[in-house]
Order: structure tokens, then sequence, then C-alpha cells
């Protein structure tokens, strides 16, 4: 799951990071003349909504709930989007067989009926599910939302040079060989020639799986399984106007601008177990500053942040001071790190990539991302504590927050001599703009680097473009992008929701690439093939191990931290909580108001 500028001179940004940091840790310690509450009348206080529901009595019907982001979503096709807060959002006006519980922290990565009456009927040594759709469950004009339509949603999955971008789990555990070209290209009559899909009546959808795969119910409660009718598909221009199941629908939408969504008046409560559809109406404001974004949300204009990324140094250090008791500050499912693409030289070689690894001080990168208490932990190996396999901070095969924390020249410039380049060599870092902290981060490793002789040059670029930038082997060959900055959370919590598009070799892809490492190791792809086909968990928990092993002992990644952040929620939000099935973001589903009014 993806997430979401920057310039400044570079002393400035590290004096804000730093400040952060040490504000935070002071936090976290209990002083800095703030109690829990902080300086707000009106807020819950600090880490009232973290894993638990903060005056979820508070909330009413009616309203405008106002989200802000530094960034659009990639899409808000529930085909194409890949972004974590697309999937939260998406929710508003899109329904799926099964969903994330709408619970507070761990129960809300678990699994439960949404348009289906129940999770699946499970048959035939785990390859056939079968579900029943509940009755009065419609489309926004009124019409019952099919089996055929969920089969169609599903279908636009194989349609990937159209609607390339978002996951595709689906194709490649029901249609494993690709002899399904997607509806696109379907010769059927009524394009819905996908033979692992039967619906044998308007109620009853059946999936045939060529192998069991565990975490087959997981695939389906993305948004990438949302029905689609046929006649208001839009092919690629869908996600500027998807046509909603949900409780709310789409009025407006201005790229990179505006969003505005209103209640869906054919949608039914009866029909939803899930919903609550507090609001009337939902807007987002979009930002290219982030720092803007923040003072919006200080000065009460905004309820929350869209992107659930955690306010930017400057913006923190204000809330913290002042507004505390507007803050949570969630450990997140996501890690941060920067990834070497092979495709550019000396990246090509693992000991050019072992001499970034032990030439970065890793303090100052975790200082660059705010520090213990909103960066997180430094990271030392690519698997999340929240996935099962994760040995967390216990695996530290390159004493990242160890002997080398802050750097290990002699080793560095040992593994430079190693890969051919005992003088360095020049690269280039590839960042994301519309995030500050993220920026700070490559100009941490940027003079890190320096000091063992590798010069790194830093390109920002877009956020919202990145499926055609760094998605793109080919772009990032031609930019020569031997150092990408990004972050990942887990689709779902296992190794195979957070990894496989990161590391498996099927999952590069010549648009909306993950495996940015263009990692082609048949043992990782081996282990991943004997993950998906294991049912019992200590198996599936042993593997996942030994994946994020033989990742580490190819030195495709720097990580930087386990995440966390410094969310900041509204006096006015209601029924707010952080949820571990969307990496410790607020699940923005059932959020309400306290005064509709205001």
């Amino acid at each position: 799951m993806t997430t979401q500028r920057t310039s400044g001179r570079r002393k400035q940004a590290f004096a804000a990071a730093a400040a952060v940091a040490a504000l935070l840790t002071t936090a976290a310690c209990g002083g800095g003349g703030d109690d829990d509450k902080g300086s707000s009348t009106g807020a819950a206080g600090f880490d009232a909504a973290n894993n638990k529901v903060a005056q979820a009595s508070a909330a009413k019907k009616g309203g405008t709930l106002k989200f802000g982001g530094a960034q659009d979503a990639d899409s808000w096709d529930t085909t194409r989007g890949y972004y974590g807060m697309m999937w939260n959002f998406a929710r508003y006006y899109s329904r799926q067989l099964v969903t994330n519980k709408a619970e507070p922290g761990a129960a809300g990565a678990e699994i439960t009926p949404d348009l289906a009456t129940s999770t699946a009927k499970v048959t035939d040594d785990g390859k056939t599910y079968t579900y029943t759709l509940r009755d009065g469950s419609t489309w926004e004009d009124g019409k019952p939302i099919t089996s055929k339509d969920v089969k169609y949603g599903i279908e636009r999955v194989w349609a990937q040079d159209v609607l390339s971008g978002g996951p595709v789990y689906l194709k490649d555990v029901l249609d494993p060989t690709g002899a399904y070209k997607g509806p696109y290209k379907d010769t059927s009559a009524d394009k819905l020639g996908l033979k692992a899909i039967d619906t044998p009546d308007d109620k009853t959808i059946v999936f045939h799986l060529p192998k069991a795969n565990s975490d087959f119910e997981e695939m389906l409660a993305l948004v990438s399984a949302s029905p689609v009718r046929q006649d208001k598909d839009t092919k690629s221009k869908y996600g500027l106007h998807p046509f909603s199941s949900g409780p709310y629908k789409f009025e407006s939408y201005s790229p990179g601008k505006d969003l505005t969504l209103v209640r869906n008046t054919s949608w039914k409560q009866a029909s939803d177990p899930i919903r609550k559809a507090y609001p009337d109406k939902i807007t987002i404001q979009f930002f290219s500053d982030a720092n803007q974004l923040d003072q919006r949300l200080l000065s009460g204009d905004l309820d929350l942040d869209l992107n659930q990324t955690g306010m930017s140094p400057q913006g923190r250090t204000t809330a913290l001071k002042e507004h505390k008791a507007n803050l949570d500050n969630p450990v997140s499912g996501y890690i941060r790190y920067a990834v070497f693409p092979q495709s550019v030289k000396p990246f090509d070689n693992v000991e050019c990539r072992k001499a970034v690894i032990y030439g970065a001080d890793h303090v100052s990168l975790q200082t660059a991302r705010g520090g213990p208490v909103a960066g997180g932990d430094i990271g030392t190996n690519m698997l999340p504590p929240s996935v099962a396999g994760s040995e967390g901070q216990k695996y530290d095969p390159y004493e990242i927050a160890g002997a080398n924390k802050s750097g290990n020249e002699a080793k560095a410039k040992e593994a430079l001599k190693a890969c051919g380049q005992p003088n360095g060599f020049k690269t280039t870092i590839a960042v994301r703009n519309n995030k500050p902290v993220e920026v700070a981060t490559a100009q941490s490793l940027q003079a890190s680097l320096k000091k063992i002789g590798i010069t790194a040059e830093i390109e920002q670029y877009d956020g919202s473009q990145t499926t055609g930038i760094i998605g793109s082997p080919a772009n990032v060959q031609k930019k020569g992008f031997g150092i990408i900055i990004m972050g990942w959370g887990p689709d779902f919590p296992s190794v195979q929701g957070f990894g496989l598009p990161l590391w498996d070799s099927k999952y590069i892809l010549d648009s909306g690439n993950s495996n940015y490492a263009l990692i082609k190791d048949k043992t990782i792809d081996g282990l991943f093939d004997s993950y998906v086909n294991t049912l019992d968990d200590a198996g599936k928990t042993k593997i996942a191990t030994d994946i994020n092993h033989k990742v580490m002992e190819g030195a495709y990644y720097l990580p930087f931290v386990f995440e966390k952040f410094i969310n900041w929620r509204s006096d006015n939000l209601a029924n707010v909580y952080t949820t571990d099935g969307y990496s410790g973001m607020y699940d923005f589903v059932n959020l309400g108001l306290k005064n509709p009014k205001k």
C-alpha cells in the first residue's frame, strides 16, 4: 500500500526536524508544560483516538466533514487506486463483498461481511468461495447491485493496459496463466468471460481458485474488488466520476484542487452493516504546500488530513505546544525506506548497495523523519512489526540500530572497493515533492553519502505522478534514479499483503511498478509460492521470516524507520479512532461531527 517538498536550505530542514524530535521526546516523557488535554478546550485529549474510540456518542447526523490533503489520490477509480488513504476514503462511495471491520486497533484489520450476507462459504480444500448478496443494496440510481456487477468490477483488474496502477492480486490468483484478457478485449456477448467466477443468479457469486490461497478473502476486501456497472464504466476516465454503490456519490471533482461527495439518496442503511453515513457532505481541499495544509488544520478550517502521513515539522511543533489534545501518535504499518533499482549502475552490484547502507547516518535519517516519536524506531529490516513473521528490531543484519547507527565509513569504503568503485560514484535520489519530511530524509542521506565519496543529486517529482515516474522501470533507468525514497504499508496484514508487490519478480510491471529494486530472485519467488499454498499459521510465519531475510541479504533496501505519525483531529470530529486495517490511519468511514452546523 503506497503513501503519498520542499526546498529550503539543508540546515534549516535539519534544524526544524531536530527541534521537533526534541519536542516530541519531551512530550513522550510527559514534559513540555502541557498536560494531555493541552490548551484546546474542545478536543478529546492526546492519543484519545489511538486504538480506541474518541467521542463516539457525540457524533450527530448532518454537516460537512472537511478533509485537506497535500496530495490527490493516484486515482479514485477503485481498480486503479493504490494509496492507503484512497482505499480508506473509497469506502464512502464503493462497497465490497467483505471489508475491514469498522473498529479501532487490531480488530479493524479483521474481515467482516459488506455486500455479502456472510463471509465466504469455503469448500473444495480452500479453492471455492461462495457468497450471497444482501437484499436492498443499490447503485446511486436505485438499480440493484448484482453478482454480475461484482464480477465485472473484478474483471477490470485484468485491463492493465488501460487501468494500470492498482493491486493485481486477484488477477494472479484467479488466472495465473493470464488466459483472460480483460473485459475490454472480452469476445463474449456479456463481457463476463472470466471463467474463474460464476454468477448463477443475481444474488450468488462463486470464485474458483486454481490453487488455494489462504489470503484470498483479504484480497476480496480490497477496494479493487468493488462492483462496477458496465453501462457506467468510462474506462480510463472512471476515476474522475465513479458511480456510487455506497452512501455517498461524487458531486464534483477537480483533480489536484477539490472533491465533493454528497449523500447517495438511493443508499439504504438497512442494507449496509458497516457505514453509518453521519455527514451530509464530505469535501477534500488539496494543497500544494503541506505547511499551508497544517495551518488550515490548526486554525480549525479543516477536520483532518486526508493523506494521514503525519503533520510536517513546522505544524507538528506548533500543534504539540498549543494543541496537544488534538493529536494522536499511532504506530503505522509503514516502513519508510530507500530502494536501489538494479537497472541503474552501479546498483546492479550488491556491494555498491551495501556501501549506501553502511554509509548512511541512521540516527540523522530518523531525526529527519521526526525523531523516535513522530518518525518511529530506526528500521532495521523490511518486514513491519504488525506482520506475522516480523522480528522487529531484533533482526538487524547491518547493525543499523546498533554499532552502525551513525554510519560506518570504514565498512562503506570496504564495500565501495569490493564493487569496483573505490573513489565513490555519482547517482540521483528521486523523492516526491509534496512532503517536506521526505525531502529532509533525502537531504540527510545525501549528506551522509558525500562523506564516503558518493555524490547524490536530488530530483523532486510530483507525488501524484508516481505511477509513471518511479513506477516506470524504463523512466527510472532513463533518469538514472539510483536511489528512490518511498514508503509501504501492508495491503493486508501478511507477508503476501506487504511484500509480494515489492519483491516477487512477477510483479515487475511496465507501469505502476512497485518492485522498484527489480528483484528477480528464484528463492524469494519460490518462498512466496510456498507461502500462498500454506494454510497453517506457524508455517506461514516461518516463511515470512525467511523471505525478509533473503530480501535483506540482497541489500536492495535501506530501511529508515518503522513509522509512527503525529496526526491531527479537529475539536469537531467525533467517532474517531485509528485502525490497523488502514495502517494506523483514522478509519474514515464512520467519522462524524459533534456540531454539524459548525
